[in-house]
């Protein structure tokens, strides 16, 4: 069974900020994750076949995108 997560950063105030942030983790991205950089949003999916895994997952890109959203803010 294949369990898929969508994770979406929108900013109204700062658009640039979050497709920095998604740009500077793309890289990191694992096999089973895509990111899309759209105009007003950027989109991360995520599938997996444990629930376990896909928390794990999310729960790091999360935290990465926390500290990277801290440093370009800061830098800028």
């Amino acid at each position: 069974m294949k369990i898929c997560g969508i994770i979406e950063f929108r900013s109204t105030e700062a658009p640039e900020i979050a497709k920095k942030v998604t740009l500077a983790l793309s890289p990191d991205n694992l096999s089973n994750m895509k990111t899309e950089v759209r105009e007003d949003s950027t989109v991360t999916h995520f599938t997996t076949e444990k629930i376990t895994s896909l928390i794990a997952t999310v729960d790091d890109y999360l935290m990465n995108a926390k500290i990277a959203e801290e440093i370009v803010s800061s830098v800028k």
